[in-house]
This record gives structure tokens, C-alpha cells and sequence, in this order.
């Protein structure tokens, strides 16, 4: 549960947006924030949430966490959802239902233990997506009463959000289940940046009426020191709040390195009372695997120069967001100020930092898990300095 401080008014939100699905009608959500802000833990959480509130209300509940990465159109990502909502319902109590509604469509596979699969044609998923919302009505008039609803989570959409047949098919579902008999509910959650909403508006405009967004802030500086204090408190031991305040700095409010910069400081404690040096250790320890986990490959592939790192060690010796060309070209040797401008660029093509429209010579991060990251590989450098 710690992962979830300062979030209930976000769970909130999608729970009511489950049970008003609960009524009968179509819900569309979009839960977004920047990378590494926890979309996908959220709306999974919610999901579990959902589930419980709708049984405890006497009703029925189907939950589906669906990742379409790859999936660059709706045949497709149909395919993903019905093989997950099949697997998901083995041991489940709508299991006969679903089966009985997809018929002679399943076959056996897998190595290890029985996985369901589904022999659906071409055909079939065109005709489907063209049928989406009667076939939606059908599944849920199968399932126990006496209300009936599926929540379905449609995340890792970068393939699907570009695609104007994506945006329309999900603009024309939501109309089409509006004006259909609200016998059943069903909330579909889709997960991402703001710039892939961006682009499914772009291709739809009208979705912007649809969606009832869910932006996830970074957690403050008072809710970073209260997981920690949580995480460390969990496993009885004792850490300073001045070197909580250090792990707060490094975290930038990003749930996601919280995680991985408490975990690494446990692996590096040697007893329960978590020492200074043991912090530092922790993030240098955390700067590799988060580099490794997180950051996009060929940004760290990019990174394997030492004089791009020496550059890097310059620009990153604060957690900031911005800076300015000619400060770091200031604190460079002569070698290192010879290769400035192809590692500004390359870092540029490669989407790790942008120009910063206001300032001239200036440089942004747009994305705070990168800016964070750079500033843990400094560290990683200098281990032994002091952090001030």
C-alpha cells in the first residue's frame, strides 16, 4: 500500500467511475502523468478495488488489465482483450459464461501448465470490432446477476494512439452503448502520457467530451518522506530524517524510484539502523539498475562515452530540470567542450532532453525520470563525496 500514498482521491475516482458504469452505461477513463509516476500500478489497483466494491454491492464483476504494446490496430488489441479476459477467468465463477460465449474458438497451448488461447481469424476480429458493442451486450447478459459489468484496462497504447480508426472505433462504441438498453454496465480505463491523449484527440476531437481524465501528479516532498518512513518503518528499521530528506531529494516524486532507491538501500544496509554512507551506497546502487530497468536503451547506450558522462556529471549536479548551454560549457576541459554540441544533439534525437522555448541556450528535461537519472549517475562518479 505504500505505493499508493497521497493517491485516494485518483482510486476514488475510478471506483466511482466503475460503479456509475455499474448502472448501465459505457465509462472512459484516461489515467495519466509522466513516466514513472505509477499509471499502471494505479489503475491495477483500482481495478482490484472495483472488483471487490461491485461484489460487496451483490453484483457481478469482470476486471481485465490488458498491456498492447506492440498492438498497432483495434482487430489486434481485440485478439489481446479476449485472450486475457479467457486466462483471467479460469478461476472464476464466470468462466462457464465466457467460454460458452466464445464457443469452439478455444484451444489448449502452453508449455508450462494449461493456457487458453483463442483461433480467431482475421475475419473474425474485423467483424467483432464492427460488432463491439452488441458483443459486449451479449457477454454481459451472460454473466451472474443482478448487475453485471466489465472493467477493462487498456494500457501501453503508443501503437494504438496515432491510429484515427482506434479513436473513432472507441468514440463510435461509446455512442453506440449509450443509445443501447442499460441492462449492463462497462468501463473501459485506457493508460498513458498526456502526449498519446494528445493524439488520440487529434484523430478524434470529440473523445475530449468522453474522457474523464485522472492526472497523477508526483507525490510531494511530505508524501516521498512518508513512504519512506512507511517502507523503512515496515521492515523495523530506524533511518534519520536527514537522510530521508536525502532519498527525497534523489526520488523527485516519482513512485517508481522510490521503490527502486528504497530497495537498493536495504541491500546495501548491513544492520537495521541505516546508516548515511549506507544511503549514499543505496543510490549509487539504484542509479545502475534504474538505468538498466527504466531509461530507454539507446539513451544508455548513447551514455557508454566517458565524455559524454563527464559532460553529463556537469549538467547533473543538482536535480533540476532546465540549464543553460554556455554554464555548462564553462565547466568543461577542452576535449569535452569539442564534444558538447553532438551530446546536446544526440541527446536531443533521442528524446532525453529538448530546447527550452523560453530561454535561449537553454535545455529542458522533458521527461523528470530521465533529469533524476542523470543526476543518480553523478553520484555514481563521485561515491564518495558528501551530498549537501
Amino acid at each position: 500500500m505504500e505505493f499508493f500514498v497521497g493517491r485516494s482521491s485518483e482510486i476514488e475516482r475510478l471506483r466511482s467511475m466503475v460503479r456509475r458504469s455499474a448502472r448501465g452505461t459505457l465509462g472512459v477513463g484516461f489515467v495519466t502523468g509522466e513516466r514513472g509516476i505509477g499509471k499502471s500500478s494505479l489503475a491495477a489497483f483500482a481495478r482490484r478495488v472495483a472488483e471487490q466494491d461491485v461484489a460487496e454491492a451483490g453484483s457481478a464483476a469482470v476486471g481485465c488489465h490488458v498491456y498492447l504494446g506492440g498492438v498497432a490496430d483495434v482487430p489486434e488489441m481485440l485478439r489481446r482483450i479476449f485472450h486475457r479476459l479467457l486466462n483471467e477467468s479460469v478461476d472464476k465463477p464466470w468462466h462457464r459464461q465466457l467460454t460458452n460465449f466464445l464457443g469452439n474458438r478455444i484451444q489448449r497451448a502452453g508449455l508450462f501448465g494449461v493456457t487458453l488461447d483463442l483461433n480467431l481469424t482475421r475475419s473474425d476480429l474485423e467483424t467483432l470490432a464492427r460488432d463491439f458493442v452488441p458483443a459486449m451486450r451479449n457477454l454481459l447478459r451472460s454473466l451472474p446477476k443482478p448487475k453485471r459489468t466489465i472493467f477493462l484496462v487498456l494500457d501501453d497504447i503508443n501503437g494504438l494512439a496515432a491510429s484515427e480508426a482506434f479513436a473513432n472505433w472507441l468514440k463510435s462504441s461509446v455512442d453506440e452503448f449509450a443509445t443501447s438498453a442499460p441492462e449492463a454496465g462497462l468501463c473501459i480505463v485506457v493508460v498513458g502520457l498526456e502526449e498519446r491523449r494528445r493524439e488520440l484527440l487529434a484523430g478524434q476531437p470529440s473523445l475530449a467530451r468522453v474522457f474523464d481524465v485522472v492526472d497523477i501528479a508526483p507525490w510531494s516532498d511530505d508524501e516521498v518522506a512518508d513512504f519512506y518512513h512507511q517502507y523503512f518503518r515496515r521492515g523495523r528499521a530506524s533511518i534519520s530524517d536527514e537522510d530521508i530528506g536525502i532519498l527525497v531529494r534523489y526520488t523527485g516524486g516519482l513512485p517508481v524510484l522510490a521503490h527502486e532507491l528504497g530497495d537498493a538501500v536495504w541491500r546495501t544496509a548491513r544492520t537495521s539502523r541505516i546508516s548515511g554512507s549506507e544511503v549514499i551506497e543505496g543510490i549509487v546502487v539504484a542509479a545502475e539498475v534504474i538505468g538498466s530497468k527504466l531509461l530507454e536503451p539507446r539513451i544508455l547506450k548513447a551514455l557508454q562515452s566517458e565524455r559524454y558522462r563527464a559532460i553529463l556529471r556537469q549538467i547533473a549536479d543538482g536535480p533540476r530540470m532546465h540549464f543553460r548551454r554556455s554554464r555548462i560549457l564553462a565547466r568543461l576541459d577542452a576535449g569535452e567542450k569539442r564534444s558538447l554540441d553532438n551530446f546536446l544533439r544526440r541527446m536531443r534525437d533521442l528524446g532525453a532532453i529538448e530546447a527550452d522555448p523560453e530561454v535561449r541556450g537553454g535545455y529542458r528535461f522533458p521527461n523528470r525520470l530521465h533529469a533524476l537519472y542523470f543526476y543518480m549517475e553523478s553520484q555514481r562518479h563521485s561515491r564518495r563525496r558528501t551530498l549537501s
